[in-house]
């Protein structure tokens, strides 16, 4: 209706963009107010505060800038007139009367309001479905697809497996599907059909710390539940590449682009993600109504709560207040448990079940643990090579990479031409995909090679891999365990000595200790396994992790301060007060960078990908395919590494460019070393 919309649309068409930038263009949201009823939505039993979050909804549905007065409005209106009856002035005008006599604290869920706002509520889930009704209607897609296919996948899944009955743990997630639930279930009792038992026919998400268990469990899913795979979407970070890899993989045309749209705007039955994807809500940032309107009426399974760190679990527990309040479901479902976690989700008032007892079976020994009092080294390592699968993992990738040089200059080893492999996040995308192939090959049931693989925690809990003996340094005891799921996934220790040797540093501490790894922890870890000698059942480890991470033991570390200060700064942001692209989730300063050694050795294949993906004429997923492929040379690292250095850019397009830094070497079996070997620093590998 609005002619200078209108005109500005055929401007943008004919290629006169900015034709109108200097004319006042009031937003559609405010001049469709007049058309609102409310006279007969009062008739009819609305209250005022109703009718005000309906007007509210309409005129902030976007996040525009309102640059314009009353009188400019009376203008604009007075124009419309004659293009529409009824459309008058005085209604708005009206809608300006109410809002002036609304308290602040009306749309607001700070501090002083945080259990009292139930309007704020009330408006989050109007305009956040009138946002989703919005976007789909944009992107012509439907706004939900219905889940009535989940259960039967599933009944299905049990027949051709012929599993029998459900077990306890799976029967209990199906008892209380309507009931926010907190489960402890040791690895191997078939957690992920539980999660997806719990879900039911419902909307639901399935969060994961780490994008290789989450394109896993999507694999799982799509490949033995759900028949129609469109109908489950996988969100992080690299959702697009997955699915161009998996369009190859299946020689099938997907329609990417719907796909992912449908996937971003939340509109699948199940979503398999990040936490970030969901989580984000806590920051209440313009926009983000939508999203918690959605998980207002979802199931969310959140899995492996014990990864994550501090900031994440502050965000954690603050969005499970906000999803519970809105009408949502959870499921925490978790190998370990943390004592930390009941008490904050209580400390919120967020009400849960859970089991008398958790799911483990103490028959099953797995692991026998002996503890050495010092440093990690070579020499004992290629001691306990016997022709066997060795797995030693690393806090920091600088120590992984000195075990493995030294593993390589031992002599023994060198005689029986022993292979040793190194796996870190300090490799370029292509070589380490090629690198976890390679040891989930190795690590494999059927497999029959032997030798030594040596990484950092990126193997923790990403990859399905079954060593003989696991050689660790000491990070923390959730960490520890995580590890120790790598060694005798599936198998019973039934045999003398141990399978499992911790190096807690003796009287120094272990490498990262004190940069990511809380000292306190650690400390507290080092005391609780000491204790350990031997064979350890799975309820003794649950109750490590528990007193480790008990609420007594932590509240006056450092652990403890941040996570109780992040929530204090989550809740006392104001609404609105960020935009999307301010917020910061993940509190990692990481940096993408093109190293310029690997665009030197690749310069000819990696101009030739800018190339195709900066022609104008190239369509939008030749586009993508040649970011994919440019991806491959890229490597992620802390941003300090490289900020007093100044990089050559290559603008790609207005929202992506290469940052290519000199200073590094490179190669394919000990990845990313700064040339000026003093100057680099003990890297602890992100995980999350």
């Amino acid at each position: 209706m609005n002619k200078r919309f209108q005109e500005k649309i055929r401007a943008n068409i004919d290629g006169k963009k900015g034709y109108l930038k200097n004319k006042l263009e009031i937003p559609h949201g405010i001049l469709s107010l007049p058309f609102i009823n409310y006279e007969y939505l009062e008739e009819i039993g609305f209250t005022e505060e109703e009718i005000i979050i309906l007007f509210q909804a309409i005129a902030y549905h976007h996040d525009r800038e309102f640059d314009f007065d009353e009188d400019d409005l009376q203008r604009e209106i007075e124009l419309l007139k004659n293009e529409s009856k009824g459309f008058y002035y005085d209604k708005v005008k009206d809608f300006y009367t109410l809002y002036d006599e609304i308290e602040p604290s009306f749309f607001s869920i700070n501090d002083r309001t945080y259990e009292d706002s139930l309007f704020f509520y009330d408006y989050v889930k109007i305009k956040g479905l009138l946002n989703r009704l919005d976007y789909a209607a944009s992107a012509g897609i439907p706004v939900e697809i219905e889940n009535n296919f989940l259960v039967r996948g599933l009944e299905n899944l049990k027949c051709k497996q012929r599993w029998g009955n459900w077990n306890k743990l799976q029967q209990f997630m199906i008892d209380n599907r309507n009931n926010n639930v907190v489960v402890v279930a040791q690895t191997g009792m078939g957690k992920t059909e539980a999660g997806l038992l719990w879900i039911g026919n419902n909307k639901g998400f399935f969060t994961l710390p780490l994008k290789t268990a989450i394109n896993e469990i999507y694999n799982r899913i799509t490949e033995k539940i759900v028949n129609d795979r469109e109908k489950v979407g996988l969100l992080h970070s690299e959702t697009i590449s997955k699915y161009m890899e998996l369009e190859e993989k299946i020689e099938e045309d997907l329609n990417i682009d719907e796909y992912y749209t449908k996937t971003k705007q939340l509109s699948l039955p199940i979503t398999v993600c990040t936490l970030d994807q969901l989580f984000d809500i806590v920051f209440r940032y313009r926009g983000f109504e939508a999203k918690l309107a959605t998980l207002s009426y979802s199931k969310i399974v959140i899995d492996e709560v014990q990864m994550y760190s501090s900031d994440l679990l502050a965000y954690l527990i603050v969005g499970l207040h906000y999803i519970t309040k809105v009408g949502g479901k959870f499921a925490i479902l978790t190998a370990t448990l943390p004592g930390i976690v009941k008490d904050l989700l209580k400390n919120e008032n967020i009400e849960y079940k859970e089991p008398k007892t958790p799911f483990i079976n103490d028959e099953l020994i797995r692991h026998s643990i002996k503890v050495e009092n010092s440093d990690i080294n070579a020499d004992f390592i290629a001691e306990k090579y016997n022709n066997n699968k060795i797995l030693v993992i690393c806090n920091t990738v600088k120590r992984a990479r000195e075990i493995f040089s030294q593993l390589k200059d031992n002599e023994k080893l060198k005689q029986s031409n022993t292979s040793i492999n190194l796996l870190h996040s300090r490799f370029t995308r292509k070589d380490r995909k090629q690198k976890e192939q390679n040891i989930v090959k190795f690590g494999g049931k059927l497999s029959e090679e032997k030798g030594i693989w040596v990484s950092t925690q990126v193997v923790e809990a990403s990859l399905d891999i079954d060593f003989d003996i696991l050689i660790t340094e000491l990070s923390d005891i959730s960490g520890l365990l995580q590890r120790m799921g790598r060694c005798y996934r599936h198998r019973v220790f039934d045999k003398e000595g141990y399978n499992c040797f911790v190096f807690d540093g003796g009287e120094k501490t272990c490498s990262g200790v004190g940069k990511v790894i809380d000292k306190d922890i650690f400390n507290f870890s080092k005391e609780a396994i000491n204790k350990v000698d031997g064979k350890i059942k799975e309820s003794e480890k649950l109750k490590m992790v528990e007193e480790v991470y008990s609420t007594e033991k932590l509240l006056n570390t450092g652990y403890y301060k941040e996570v109780e200060k992040n929530i204090k700064y989550i809740k006392s942001i104001i609404e609105y007060e960020k935009s999307k692209k301010e917020v910061d989730f993940r509190n990692i300063d990481n940096i993408t960078i093109l190293p310029k050694c690997i665009y030197v050795n690749n310069k000819e294949e990696i101009d030739t990908l800018i190339t195709k993906y900066t022609d104008e004429k190239a369509s939008k997923k030749e586009k993508q395919k040649s970011w994919i492929k440019i991806q491959d040379y890229l490597i992620d690292i802390p941003s300090y590494e490289v900020n007093k250095k100044t990089p050559e850019i290559k603008e790609l397009s207005k929202h992506r460019k290469l940052l290519i830094y000199d200073g590094f070497e490179y190669d394919n079996i000990l990845g990313l070393i700064k040339k000026e070997e003093n100057d680099e620093i003990e890297e602890f590998d992100n995980q999350i």
